[in-house]
């Protein structure tokens, strides 16, 4: 459903992709309807360079003293003049600023019709969370080696091929504390985890739901452990987990030691403060996260 509804919704100039929770179809009590909104009239180039129109806003990915997972987009050309505002100039070049693009959306008018949240843009009542995104349609260098990494039995070599032919999205949040924060912009694989989640057996399903009702349930409760994770390092451990282990594991009546097996790497990355990213594990993204009294809470 929520496929078609995205389908319905793009149009010429966006195309709309349901993320999160909904998009998963994994919604749960509480979860919040997240919308990636993805620019059709802005293209970002990895390595080779597409055939040109001048009606395209062309952007080049920069990845010098950045983060991995994190780029800076640089302007190769444009002639149209809300993208230019979005743009700053640094050490000589300009760049689309990722601060700038959420801002250009946060007034409708004089209206202002929301606030910012990370990448995303919040309504007024909280539940919609809109990310502007941008999209790259090659497979970017930097997770390269997924390709030949994950060549085990999961996932197949036809999901393999259908997630590196739609590429990558990029949305607008840099690295905290980053002295070019408000230029950087973070690489997403959400289209990618989509396709991974369908090949997902119940039993794969039935443990990513129960990590979420936990993080939900009992960390969240815990006043010093409640921003400590999001269900976005729980779905990577799945990953990795789902790459690691024979499909014929995850059959029903082995659900609780499959799920003990993801509880336990939960608690193996809090306590040595290690999650690597799916995609680029040089993303070690518990990297100054998970430290002090409430990494040391056993009661999780």
């Amino acid at each position: 459903m929520n496929t078609v509804r995205d389908n319905l919704s793009s149009y010429k100039s966006r195309t709309i992709i349901t993320s999160g929770s909904y998009g998963e179809g994994l919604e749960m009590r509480g979860s919040d309807l997240d919308i990636m909104q993805v620019e059709k009239s802005i293209k970002v180039n990895a390595d080779k360079q597409p055939d040109f129109n001048p009606s395209i806003t062309y952007l080049s990915m920069d990845t010098d003293d950045v983060k991995p997972g994190f780029t800076q987009l640089r302007l190769e050309y444009s002639r149209d003049q809300y993208d230019l505002e979005c743009c700053e100039e640094h050490n000589g070049k300009i760049y689309f600023s990722s601060a700038l693009c959420k801002g250009n959306l946060l007034f409708v008018g004089d209206d202002k019709v929301g606030t910012i949240h990370g990448p995303c843009i919040t309504n007024k009542t909280g539940d919609l969370d809109l990310a502007p995104s941008l999209h790259c349609k090659t497979w970017i260098s930097s997770a390269v080696n997924w390709i030949t990494r994950s060549s085990s039995s999961w996932p197949s070599h036809k999901v393999t091929q259908s997630i590196i032919n739609h590429g990558v999205l990029f949305v607008p949040i840099g690295v905290h504390g980053s002295p070019k924060e408000d230029l950087e912009w973070r690489v997403s694989f959400s289209v990618a985890e989509k396709l991974l989640i369908n090949t997902f057996t119940h039993t794969q399903l039935m443990c990513y739901a129960l990590l979420k009702i936990f993080l939900k349930d009992v960390i969240a409760n815990d006043s010093e452990c409640k921003d400590l994770l999001c269900s976005y390092f729980l779905k990577t451990i799945i990953f990795w987990i789902s790459e690691e282990l024979p499909s014929s594991v995850w059959k029903p009546d082995n659900l609780i030691p499959c799920f003990m097996r993801c509880f336990s790497r939960l608690v193996y990355c809090v306590e040595y403060s290690v999650c690597l990213h799916y995609f680029i594990p040089e993303n070690n993204m518990f990297e100054n996260k998970t430290e002090g009294h409430a990494r040391d809470e056993k009661d999780i």
